[in-house]
């Protein structure tokens, strides 16, 4: 995950830039495949570029593609980025989506620090199980961060949504339906058990670009 804060004023020159690199990166017959999301909340314009690895030794194969359009990197988007923050993240399959939402194009995101990885993981592999139990699989997607900074997060889970309509249909957040199962003494149990072990929490939107993504 790379995320890039374009400088002000720059929006357009900067998704320019990266339309006239992937059209490098697609003529070189380049086969990484990737998806740029737009930050709709906070402060400035941030895009998030992803992609997916099976394992740690795709990181040693060479992309021929990309480096013939290295150069179009460095001409036509660096100059209108301000800065680009590298994460790496591992799925968690057990307590995850069982596939993808067909047609997504938003998703919402949250991130969580945490001080108790322990206690917090045990609440997540609870929730979970009750939402695949109930719903039939969980509703988000979770990851685990692989190394970062002292601000990095530890874990994130991501939504998705076909759309902003999808916002607007009501229906029971997770505590309220583990309370519909276990009743509000339990509830308030668990819930207690994740704040103690957070140390910071935040949350943005995500929009697909689908005309930058490959």
């Amino acid at each position: 995950m790379s995320e890039i804060t374009v400088k002000p004023g720059h929006n357009s020159q900067f998704i320019a830039g990266v339309k006239m690199w992937k059209e490098c990166y697609l003529e070189n017959k380049g086969t990484d495949k990737w998806n740029i999301w737009k930050r709709v909340q906070g402060e400035g314009i941030m895009y998030v570029m992803t992609g997916m690895m099976d394992n740690w030794a795709e990181m040693d194969k060479e992309d021929s593609a990309g480096k013939e359009c290295r150069m179009k990197v460095l001409e036509l988007i660096m100059p209108h980025v301000e800065k680009v923050n590298y994460n790496i993240a591992r799925t968690m399959p057990e307590v995850s989506r069982t596939s993808p939402l067909e047609g997504t194009k938003l998703v919402w995101v949250s991130f969580f620090r945490v001080e108790n990885g322990v206690a917090f993981n045990e609440v997540i592999k609870e929730t979970a199980a009750l939402l695949r139990s109930l719903e039939g699989t969980p509703r988000g997607s979770w990851y685990s961060f692989m190394g970062g900074g002292p601000d990095s997060p530890d874990y994130m889970i991501s939504t998705p949504y076909k759309g902003y309509a999808d916002l607007d249909i009501t229906r029971d957040g997770i505590w309220k339906v583990y309370e519909n199962k276990h009743g509000k003494k339990k509830t308030d149990e668990i819930r207690a058990k994740i704040r103690a072990s957070l140390e910071n929490s935040w949350s943005y939107l995500y929009s697909l670009n689908e005309e930058l993504s490959n």
